[in-house]
């Protein structure tokens, strides 16, 4: 049984989120967990201190959320109709990232799949703050849909790797088991800057071959930059889904860190899976 947690503000940005995650996960059988994080929307000292204007305004708010969350999983339950498929509805009064950090842990989660949070309407990755923070802590791969995303069967995936993490088949798991389902092939893009690998990165590519079999193909690119070798890829060959391995030699990691960079949009217009390097 695969958990998938799913959160959602009722936008159209999670609710396509949520669409995808119910059909590239339509042949496993899965416990989704609909979570809704709310807050009164009034100064969070004075809620939290119960102050006397705001007596009562907590549970009309906590109520609107359980009702919408019942409201959505009765509307996932008859578009979908999957008998594979069960929902537990989860509503919190708290900040999305701790709730997810939280629900992870005691539910085990297997993966979280999200909107992008950001800015409504782009057609491209857009790292909103809920969602950076929620990648930075998960324990488990996250996998973020850009908005409007219209379903693509994940026939290629694309997977740019350094080789210096080992991967295991238990961190490569959700990874697999979409691989698996729907036959997918995983490009694994290796960007050369020069410097041919060392020992440990060859022997982490070489365990990672023998994971992905016959799944694989494996790329050498001249590039000086991530994004530009992943856009000119993309330009070559038609790519359903990208993967990529939180670490602190990553551009992820340089994304998060970098307050410039990170207020900028990532260009990629399909579904991203982060993996934690736990």
């Amino acid at each position: 049984m695969t958990r998938i947690l799913l959160p959602t503000d009722f936008s159209e940005n999670s609710l396509t989120a949520i669409r995808y995650g119910l059909t590239l996960y339509q042949d496993i059988k899965c416990t989704f967990y609909l979570l809704n994080c709310y807050m009164p929307p009034v100064y969070y000292t004075e809620y939290l201190m119960g102050s006397p204007a705001q007596i009562g305004l907590g549970d009309i708010v906590k109520e609107n959320s359980m009702n919408d969350l019942k409201d959505l999983k009765k509307k996932l339950l008859k578009d979908f109709e999957n008998p594979l498929h069960t929902f537990i509805t989860h509503s919190a009064l708290n900040v999305l990232s701790s709730e997810v950090t939280r629900t992870v842990e005691a539910e085990d989660i297997d993966i979280v799949i999200m909107g992008t949070q950001g800015a409504t309407g782009a057609k491209e990755i857009l790292f909103g703050t809920n969602t950076v923070h929620v990648i930075k802590n998960a324990k488990c791969p996250v996998l973020v849909v850009p908005s409007g995303f219209d379903y693509e069967v994940p026939e290629q995936i694309l997977f740019p790797n350094d080789f210096e993490i080992e991967l295991d088949k238990n961190s490569l798991s959700q990874l697999l088991k979409i691989v698996n389902t729907h036959v997918s092939q995983v490009n694994v893009m290796h960007v050369f800057t020069g410097e041919e690998l060392n020992p440990v990165q060859q022997k982490n590519k070489e365990k990672l071959a023998k994971i992905l079999t016959k799944n694989a193909l494996f790329h050498e690119v001249s590039s000086n930059e991530i994004i530009a070798a992943i856009n000119e890829f993309q330009v070559k060959q038609k790519i359903n889904m990208l993967v990529m391995v939180q670490n602190k030699h990553t551009f992820l990691e340089r994304l998060f860190i970098e307050p410039i960079i990170k207020k900028i949009s990532f260009h990629v217009t399909i579904p991203l899976m982060v993996i934690p390097q736990l």
